[in-house]
């Protein structure tokens, strides 16, 4: 991603800029879910293609398998995230009914928490009196700031259905992409795999583009990092599926 240059930072910082930027909700990012639905989708359906061609698997197999892992792969995917993600807003909930439990009872070892955390920041004498004061004063201002000091919890909640949806679309999309090759039905089996391994690549390393746009530094780098990583996986499919074709001519 280009980084604005100077002139164009100074007016994101002008006072009303600022407060503009500040009043809009926050929103959690959903490029991790992304990518972890592309790659693991991409990766799992090509995993079955080079394995079904490691061991001689006619294409049919390839269709039949890929496909139904595509959608229950998917759905896995997508429960799986949603729960994770629901069990660290539950473990939030948990800490928050905690610190408000403990604002309740012991107060003043709660305003000790906070006197402590922020001498630990370098504050010192009256200053640090008055962020006390002035935190404490503001009864969700106080146990916000415990629960991102002291728990490490971030302010910005994830929301799990968004996503768990996003993480299917991508993982269904990406996943796909191994198998549109098979569904030519005019092409050798060869010809299939090879560019089903061609378009795996390339989604690979568009996934890592997109990282990279997203994220900035260097776009070739991250395309190359992603398609090495799920490359190994394939080949490892591969080697596996070679591998255990004795088995299956058995």
């Amino acid at each position: 991603m280009e980084q604005p240059g100077r002139e164009a930072l100074q007016r994101q910082h002008r006072p009303e800029n600022i407060a503009r930027r500040l009043r809009e909700p926050s929103r959690p990012p959903t490029l991790g879910d992304f990518v972890l639905g592309a790659i693991d989708g991409c990766v799992t359906t090509f995993a079955i293609v080079s394995g079904a061609y490691g061991a001689g698997f006619p294409s049919i197999v390839v269709i039949i398998m890929g496909f139904a892992n595509l959608l229950a792969d998917g759905f896995s995917m997508m429960v799986s995230n949603y729960e994770a993600i629901q069990a660290q807003l539950d473990h939030e909930g948990a800490m928050r009914r905690t610190e408000e439990r403990h604002i309740a009872l012991v107060p003043e070892g709660e305003r000790e928490e906070i006197r402590q955390i922020f001498a630990a920041k370098g504050f010192r004498g009256d200053t640090l009196e008055e962020i006390v004061t002035t935190i404490c004063r503001d009864r969700k201002l106080w146990i916000e700031t415990m629960l991102t000091e002291e728990h490490g919890i971030s302010p910005v909640r994830a929301r799990p259905l968004r996503s768990s949806i996003v993480t299917f679309v991508a993982f269904l999309s990406v996943g796909s992409i191994p198998l549109m090759p098979y569904l030519a039905t005019f092409l050798e089996e060869s010809a299939r795999f090879y560019l089903s391994a061609t378009l795996s690549a390339l989604a690979f390393f568009a996934v890592g583009i997109a990282k990279g746009v997203v994220n900035g530094g260097s776009l070739l780098a991250a395309g190359g990092r992603t398609l090495l990583l799920g490359g190994s996986a394939a080949l490892l499919a591969y080697l596996v599926g070679w591998c255990l074709s004795g088995f299956t001519s058995a």
